[in-house]
């Protein structure tokens, strides 16, 4: 299983790693806020059944 997934900040252009939580189920989406630049972005995490996750994010 991934630990961790990564996004471009579309803000600052910082890549930005974020911890994988499978418990929060094979899709997810929350908001957070850059730890770079404080602007806040809809994080989508997508799990795949080989454990392997895909993050991408969108300003909010």
């Amino acid at each position: 299983m991934q630990e961790e997934a990564s996004y471009t900040c579309d803000s600052c252009g910082e890549e930005i790693v974020i911890p994988i939580d499978p418990s929060a189920g094979l899709s997810q989406e929350y908001v957070e806020d850059c730890p770079v630049c404080c602007r806040p972005h809809v994080i989508h995490v997508e799990l795949n059944d080989d454990g392997s996750a895909h993050a991408w994010a969108e300003p909010e």
